[in-house]
């Protein structure tokens, strides 16, 4: 019996396995690839690698052995991953895993954006499958903003179409802390965690931390959805996925992501990253 992670060199995959490297003997973890090569960092502190892609059904027939505890990281290209999805909870149930852990999304069946619809599908595979399962539905990444604050910076402005509504973030660490103590805890199949930050922050709010880790003027720019889309196509992002992003912010409007149930500071045994610590941070490693 191994704990296995898929999408392991990903995000918040190698998060997951960094938290398990600190508290389980690293040949006890499983790490599913698509690049071997990219995951021989892994391989160096030795975690088993498990060659698959969840494109190449056949690819994951051994990437999962009976009793495994796994975590299905979700996939990242939408409009993909109900198929790739369904090929993982299908191997995963004929290899008889002990439980199958899976990435969704916020608000699960109550979430009613254009992102959350291949989660829900995914949640009701693994239900039908009659496989062992533990839901973590994982709200917004911290990172999803401050990854990118180049735009803020040069314009002085946090640009969307959220009006005044909030977001109970947390950063990819804290959601893989709660991935790592499922795993390795007990007591959590059959459970639902509905993760998110302990506190819902609203737009003005992150314009104003960046403001005062920069020392600059920053505003926050409510724009309506038409006009945010023609900003983020102009800036080169697709319009597909734009337009994903402005209705994710119109979900932010009516609440969908300001729920602070706790679960997450409850699993990880400690308070979620504050936002201006995240901030902060993303500013010092900007160099601005």
């Amino acid at each position: 019996m191994s704990i296995v992670v898929t999408g392991a060199t990903g995000e918040l995959g190698r998060l997951v396995v960094d938290r398990l490297l600190a508290t389980v003997p690293a040949g006890e973890i499983a790490a599913v690839v698509r690049d071997e090569a990219k995951a021989a960092p892994l391989a160096a502190r030795g975690v088993e690698i498990r060659v698959a892609d969840y494109d190449r059904r056949e690819s994951l027939t051994d990437a999962f052995r009976a009793g495994d505890r796994v975590l299905l990281v979700s996939g990242s290209e939408v409009g993909r991953r109900v198929p790739q999805h369904t090929a993982v909870i299908e191997a995963a149930g004929a290899a008889g895993v002990a439980q199958l852990a899976y990435t969704g999304i916020l608000g699960g069946p109550d979430a009613d954006f254009a992102l959350a619809a291949e989660h829900k599908v995914t949640e009701r595979l693994i239900l039908d499958s009659g496989l062992p399962h533990t839901f973590l539905r994982n709200g917004w990444y911290t990172e999803n903003y401050t990854a990118n604050l180049g735009p803020v910076l040069e314009h002085g402005a946090v640009v969307a179409n959220a009006g005044d509504g909030r977001v109970a973030s947390a950063t990819r660490a804290d959601y893989a802390a709660a991935a790592a103590a499922v795993l390795t805890g007990e007591g959590h199949i059959g459970a639902v965690y509905e993760l998110s930050g302990d506190v819902a922050w609203s737009f003005a709010q992150y314009a104003a931390e960046i403001a005062k880790a920069t020392g600059r003027e920053i505003a926050y720019r409510n724009v309506p959805a038409a006009t945010h889309q023609e900003i983020l196509v102009g800036a080169g992002v697709p319009e597909p996925f734009a337009a994903i992003l402005v209705d994710v912010d119109e979900a932010i409007e009516r609440g969908l992501l300001a729920g602070t149930s706790g679960d997450l500071a409850r699993l990880i045994g400690r308070p979620t990253t504050p936002l201006a610590e995240t901030v902060a941070a993303a500013v010092a490693a900007a160099g601005a």
